[in-house]
């Protein structure tokens, strides 16, 4: 006679799961995690919600764990439902990346390489590298999509994205990460500010100013050091106006909604220019680091492979010294 124990071992091992496991239930559950309800997974998937609804029993029923908490009011991924979403964005990932990997097995490098960036990197050592592998491998096709920093490290977990370019706060422990290069921030004003094209500026004259910055702009987040500027400058602590990407920044500065941060190499053609003007402090601005981050388990085709690998390889072969604009 067989035990409650001996059922539950039974139920829970992993050659039953792998055997009667539906890739299919899987991608329906990622879909499932990402949305707000069952009515909004299924709009996501085009399938009926009584379709999704049984989707997401089946799939608890091969698992034996009960995955979305779902009540009046309620909508959350229980902790076995957080643990199923990584692996399954794993596999899922994997699965898509399958057809392509075989449809591209040539003598000749055809591969795509998507790339996920934030708004602000400006980087001539990250371009000259990019050219050099498109000269070297014409024939392979490039995307580069703009995200916030967060955003592009979650393309590059789910597989999505060749590799990020961004800022990191926290360091996932399934990720690889090699810093890019490093960048300086100043504080900025557009024309019309009363603060534009003074030379005899103190800190002091920022006291009270309205600010615009990033939405990473916080003391606990990634943009930290450039808040901490803000605050010893003794500008306003509120923000009039925010964005992730660094080219809606730039306009609401210089459109005169406040004063706000930009990286000073990237600020310098509009400072030439007329139409940006940076105000104090002058020394001492903070330093922050653009990271390369991709997923070793991320099967890669050829020219990500080479593209991530002349990336890497250049990265340590160049100073950091080499690799710091201000």
């Amino acid at each position: 006679m067989m035990s409650i124990t001996d059922t539950d071992d039974h139920r829970y091992s992993p050659q039953r799961i792998a055997r009667e496991l539906d890739w299919n239930l899987l991608r329906t559950f990622v879909a499932l995690a990402e949305a707000r309800s069952i009515t909004h997974a299924s709009e996501r998937l085009r399938l009926k919600q009584p379709s999704v609804s049984t989707a997401l029993k089946r799939l608890e029923d091969r698992v034996g764990r009960r995955l979305i908490d779902r009540r009046p009011g309620h909508y959350s991924l229980t902790d076995a439902g957080h643990l199923l979403y990584r692996e399954a964005l794993d596999i899922n990932g994997s699965i898509l990346r399958l057809s392509t990997l075989l449809r591209e097995m040539t003598d000749e490098v055809r591969g795509h390489v998507a790339i996920a960036a934030a708004s602000h990197v400006v980087c001539p050592f990250f371009d000259q590298t990019l050219a050099r592998w498109h000269r070297a491998h014409p024939k392979s096709t490039l995307t580069v999509n703009v995200l916030s920093s967060i955003d592009a490290i979650g393309e590059v977990q789910a597989k999505r994205a060749s590799f990020a370019l961004c800022l990191v706060r926290d360091r996932h422990a399934r990720l690889e990460y090699r810093r890019l290069y490093r960048e300086f921030f100043g504080l900025y004003c557009g024309p019309g500010h009363t603060l534009f094209g003074r030379s005899d500026l103190t800190v002091a004259d920022l006291e009270g100013l309205n600010a615009v910055s990033f939405d990473t702009d916080r003391l606990q987040d990634v943009l930290s050091p450039v808040a901490l500027l803000r605050a010893q400058s003794s500008m306003s602590e509120k923000i009039v106006g925010s964005s992730s990407n660094l080219e809606e920044v730039r306009r609401m500065i210089m459109t005169g909604i406040g004063i706000g941060p930009l990286p000073v190499h990237v600020a310098a053609r509009d400072v030439a220019d007329g139409t940006l003007w940076q105000v104090p402090p002058y020394d001492d601005l903070p330093a922050i680091d653009v990271h390369l981050v991709w997923n070793p388990h991320s099967v890669m085709n050829r020219a990500e492979e080479i593209l991530l690998t002349m990336l890497r390889d250049t990265i340590d072969s160049t100073p950091i010294e080499d690799r710091t604009y201000l």
